[in-house]
């Protein structure tokens, strides 16, 4: 077993402070979609992988790329002009026991399901162009896998902290709650192409909503204000019920638009997302993997979506750091916030990582004594069974976006 560090903050919690800055990018936000979908190639191919090899064999599929389309939104429906064009990256085994493994057909059969399963107006024979760049890994890292204990593929380190403030927790509802089933059958103007900006300054917190409107729903400029207004004040009824802590809940939604300036007022789309004619999107520039990017908060710079499940620690350490302060706070009772910090060195095991500590906000007079124990003996049993964990990464049962 490592050794741990634990270290007694004398912090305010996040909550507390003054200032909180949180974003969360959306199921519909270009981001978001590589992130899912180079998650969700990796998953196919860990169960491909096992079916074939009877253990994940080394893939990389972290470097995937959105490169934007171009349409032509109108009241009443528009047109897709050029469409987008999905680049899958990095690394994956192709051949195994001398059977190839037709790694482009899983990633593109796989990104097809996703799209049509998670995007309501994309079809992808239409509005996707696939492009596959994944190719067969190093020798060096390849024979990771070949070895008795498999290691980690990188040096790496990473943070993760609980509780959620309420700020975090309020700026991850809502957008759920603009992208849930129900409220798309309210609102089906509403795409899934939603960023919520939250910033509380005291008790008072603003979210400023970037929400895509879907161009077939609006007949006119007219509609479509009264929509934005129903929806916003919707939304604020909802959120103003649930604060806990909090005084109050400001919403604005899409600030830049302009009544009177026709289509150039109004944020529409044609098919949900900004991705069809605005903005690309990239694996790693969206939410941390507990769901949200929190200024208040350290954050690792790997991307874990899309990364080897079973040794590259950019992936497992990044969510596992977050399990790991979830279960002290909820367990050691004088805990008011922490943070779990891991690091790996290349082709150590990933059960020994090379750093192991944790940062602890106490309750009043409470000491780091009283809880030390406690907290090592968590981090302790949750590398103990890191191999069940990340079992449950190569399944897909845990999200990283």
């Amino acid at each position: 077993m490592p050794q741990i560090f634990v270290e007694h903050l004398q912090n305010k919690p996040v909550g507390q402070q003054m200032v909180e800055l949180v974003e969360r990018k959306g199921v519909g936000h270009p981001d978001s979609i590589c992130d899912a979908i180079m998650e969700a190639v990796s998953i196919a191919l860990s169960r491909t992988y096992i079916e074939q090899a009877g253990r994940v064999l080394h893939h990389n599929i972290d470097k995937g790329l959105l490169v934007a389309g171009q349409t032509t939104p109108a009241l009443g429906g528009g047109t897709v002009n050029t469409p987008m064009r999905i680049i899958f990256g990095d690394r994956a085994t192709v051949k195994w026991n001398g059977h190839h493994i037709d790694i482009e057909e899983i990633a593109r059969a796989t990104a097809t399901r996703w799209l049509t399963d998670n995007l309501r107006f994309i079809d992808p024979a239409k509005h996707i162009i696939f492009q596959n760049e994944i190719q067969p890994g190093s020798p060096e890292l390849l024979d990771i896998f070949e070895r008795q204990s498999v290691g980690a593929n990188d040096t790496s380190a990473a943070v993760g902290y609980a509780p959620l403030t309420e700020t975090e927790q309020i700026v991850l509802a809502t957008e759920q709650l603009l992208n849930s089933p129900d409220y798309k059958k309210r609102y089906p103007e509403a795409g899934e192409d939603v960023k919520v900006m939250g910033a509380r300054q005291g008790q008072e917190l603003s979210l400023t909503v970037a929400l895509a409107f879907v161009d077939r729903f609006i007949p006119d400029e007219k509609s479509y204000f009264e929509i934005k207004a129903a929806i916003s004040e919707d939304l604020h009824i909802h959120l103003q019920e649930e604060l806990k802590e909090l005084d109050m809940v400001a919403i604005d939604i899409n600030t830049l638009d302009s009544p009177g300036r026709g289509l150039g007022g109004m944020y529409l789309t044609v098919l949900g997302t900004s991705a069809e004619g605005a903005d690309g999107g990239q694996v790693g520039r969206g939410n941390r993997v507990n769901g949200v990017i929190s200024l208040n908060r350290p954050m690792g710079t790997e991307a874990a979506a899309g990364k080897n499940p079973v040794c590259h620690v950019g992936k497992i350490y990044n969510v596992l750091t977050h399990q790991i302060a979830g279960h002290i706070y909820d367990s050691v009772e004088p805990v008011e916030e922490v943070y779990v910090w891991l690091c790996s060195q290349i082709g150590r095991p990933i059960d020994e990582p090379w750093i192991a500590s944790a940062q602890v906000v106490l309750a009043p007079g409470a000491s780091l004594v009283d809880v030390q124990p406690d907290i090592e003996s968590i981090i302790g049993n949750e590398l103990a069974n890191i191999s069940s964990f990340t079992e449950r990464l190569a399944r897909g049962e845990l999200s990283v976006w």
